[in-house]
């Protein structure tokens, strides 16, 4: 299965696994955003911390419980994960969950 169909499928729990681990404003990005993914393709979803909340270890459940939940390897990130020559612009591209 490609990443985008088990977007459409999982969309809400997806929203459910990102709050209840204490990050917010879940977004997509990456080769789903530009109907490249395929279904070897990972899901790449962009996260927001919560001030005094998100850990290292809360974006490790949300990934393991994504990946749990769709099959599909996901990779978890904040905006200042990303490296900052194409920050901006992911964050620009990405669209919320």
């Amino acid at each position: 299965m490609k990443p985008s169909e088990a977007l459409q499928i999982h969309r809400d729990r997806i929203r459910l696994i990102v709050a209840k681990n204490d990050a917010a404003n879940p977004r997509v990005f990456g080769s789903v955003i530009h109907g490249r993914d395929t279904d070897g393709s990972d899901l790449d979803i962009l996260v927001d911390e919560i001030d005094g909340k998100t850990t290292l270890l809360s974006l490790a459940r949300i990934q393991v419980a994504i990946q749990a939940l769709t099959g599909i390897k996901a990779d978890i990130l904040t905006p200042l994960d990303l490296h900052e020559r194409f920050r901006a612009r992911v964050v620009r591209e990405a669209k919320p969950v």
